[in-house]
């Protein structure tokens, strides 16, 4: 993985030292809060419910051992004990003291990291697949071309104070795993048909409030002018997009205003005339980048290991296992492997100090010291001996990080929610818990397969409900109770789509009830076992669901949470209390 210079370093350094004396006159008063406001988040520091939460950066999902120990020593040292993974790949922390941060920016920064650019109008982290490397549809290794954009954006003056947050994602497999038709910027690398590297390009995808599919822009811009078609994508972006209303400010909305020929035409007429500028790159600068990326030290194994086999036979919790959390490596006798932070009764993408620092030692031992952090809120080990599995699976068994759920209904995606975001309207952790434990049969999940379904407590789609399978969304609060939109359709990947809302919200306890609904038509709906939901859903549209789901009333169970006490009865299903065990 990527390693500072003395350059990098001595950024972060200073970068510290800057905001510690920011921090420094807040406290004294020599700052009002409204002047402090742009300085913090310029360091991923958000006020939230119960404190400030800080945003790490965690470039394309890559950390090292020597990184998550020290994201276990912050959780540890700073906040309560537990960090949560996110959509962007990134790791935070919600209950910070102002006081703490500048300490923790120096401890980052000890490690190589830091949380630049995880906040403002300006582009955040740049994430790509988490199988990069090692996955045998892989066409092009997009890490350096990640590492180079990263490097490229980190306090690019140009682009420093956007209309909007700016995302970019990048793939270079011939299965989209980076979702990066939902990015402002998408980017596939490829290879055309003389075998000459290049990007496919999409721009104006997004979730939030205007959730839109990206649109391809060029079918192919040549490795060496990957930067500055970006640059002139982004100065259009820069110039013409709005800054009078902030919920009309993404790219997105510019695109569509325009249309994608005019916005083409835009683009490639400033780029003609900066397509051979400073941003174009060399052989060398790729080449530089790309030897930090190079191979382990793979032993020559074969992909027969009868005692693995043996084993897998006799021990079906293994087996589901093998089946959901291990996939395919491009080395014959690797694999790679997913531990799941999704186990029914814990927050999704949440995990423990004590995790952190054992998935670090478990790291050194059977994957290189190295880690990736997926968007699904997981983590991945990418080089894994097949011969280590079954101690590996009982390591994990022990830590609880190796549910066998991996792309089922409860490796769910999931925002923080109103418990600890302002802006949410609802919340999502508990509705997430709710869920899984009602789902939480291993056989039924198999029998329902590969689904994916996310959660949002609001429009801002941090949990990516827009393309889930199934996509929840907190809407508002009516009678002090939470409702709960519901959409189907949604997908990520080569053929990505926007969900589509079934009809009027839900109350929190009726959600569930709604999700049983819309499985049990799945179920009677489908051709085969090998048909997936989504392809259900495609094949007969929205109708049968929305028939069935709104069929019958709901039982209309309500409860404060905030009034129940020992002496009030609550229907078991519905018995889940406030998520309270870190307040």
């Amino acid at each position: 993985m990527y390693c500072y210079d003395e350059y990098d370093q001595k950024m972060l350094e200073e970068r510290v030292t800057q905001f510690r004396d920011q921090v420094r006159r807040r406290l004294a008063n020599e700052l009002t809060e409204t002047e402090f406001l742009p300085l913090r988040l310029q360091n991923g520091l958000y006020m939230q419910v119960h404190g400030y939460m800080m945003r790490i950066a965690v470039p394309y999902g890559l950390i090292s051992s020597k990184q998550m120990r020290m994201i276990a020593q912050i959780a540890r040292q700073y906040d309560r004990g537990y960090g949560h993974f996110t959509t962007r790949q990134n790791i935070q922390f919600n209950w910070l003291s102002l006081e703490d941060t500048p300490d923790i920016l120096a401890d980052l920064a000890s490690v190589q990291m830091h949380a630049i650019q995880t906040s403002g109008n300006c582009i955040r982290n740049i994430t790509s697949d988490e199988l990069a490397g090692v996955a045998r549809d892989e066409v092009v290794d997009p890490r350096p071309y990640a590492e180079i954009l990263r490097q490229w954006s980190t306090f690019h003056p140009e682009f420093a104070y956007l209309p909007r947050k700016f995302k970019i994602a990048v793939s270079g497999a011939q299965q989209d795993r980076a979702a990066i038709q939902a990015h402002d910027i998408g980017l596939s690398v490829t290879k055309n048909t003389k075998g000459e590297i290049g990007f496919r390009v999409f721009v104006g995808g997004g979730l939030g409030r205007t959730p839109i599919v990206g649109s391809e822009i060029c079918e192919f811009v040549p490795w060496q002018h990957i930067l500055t078609y970006a640059e002139s994508i982004l100065r259009i972006y820069n110039q013409f997009g709005r800054r009078d209303n902030k919920f009309k400010a993404r790219i997105k909305i510019l695109v569509k205003a325009l249309g994608i020929d005019e916005f083409r035409r835009l683009v490639e007429e400033d780029w003609a005339d900066n397509k051979d500028g400073p941003g174009t790159l060399t052989y060398e600068e790729v080449e530089r980048v790309s030897s930090f990326f190079t191979n382990p030290d793979y032993e020559k194994l074969t992909d027969h290991d009868s005692k693995l086999n043996e084993f897998k036979a006799d021990n079906r919790h293994f087996s589901n296992w093998m089946l959901r959390n291990v996939k395919s490596h491009r080395v014959p006798g690797y694999a790679i492997v997913v531990l799941s932070l999704k186990k029914p009764g814990n927050a999704p993408g949440d995990a423990t100090d004590a995790q952190m620092d054992a998935i670090a030692d478990l790291a050194d031992r059977y994957a290189f010291g190295e880690m990736r952090i997926t968007h699904q809120q997981n983590i991945v080990f990418a080089d894994v001996k097949q011969s280590d599995l079954i101690d590996l699976w009982q390591a994990l068994t022990q830590l609880e990080l190796a549910t066998p759920n991996v792309g089922l209904l409860t490796d769910i995606i999931s925002c923080p929610g109103a418990e600890f975001c302002t802006l949410a309207n609802a919340r999502s952790i508990p509705l997430s818990k709710l869920i899984a434990e009602r789902f939480d049969q291993i056989d039924f999940q198999h029998d329902i397969g590969d689904i994916t379904l996310n959660i949002s407590g609001c429009m801002n789609a941090c949990g990516q409900n827009h393309i889930g399978n199934i996509g929840i969304t907190g809407v508002e609060k009516k009678n002090h109770e939470e409702w709960y939109q519901i959409a189907i359709g949604g997908a990520e990947g080569n053929d990505c789509s926007m969900g589509k809302i079934l009809g009027p919200a839900f109350k929190f306890y009726q959600v569930p009830e709604a999700i049983d609904r819309i499985l049990q038509v799945y179920l009677r709906e489908r051709i085969d076992e090998g048909e997936r939901f989504i392809e259900t859903v495609r094949r007969i549209g929205h109708k049968p669901f929305k028939d069935h789901v709104y069929a019958s009333e709901f039982e209309d169970v309500s409860v404060d949470e905030n009034e129940v006490d020992d002496n009030t009865v609550v229907p078991a299903q519905y018995a889940i209390p406030f998520y309270s065990p870190r307040f």
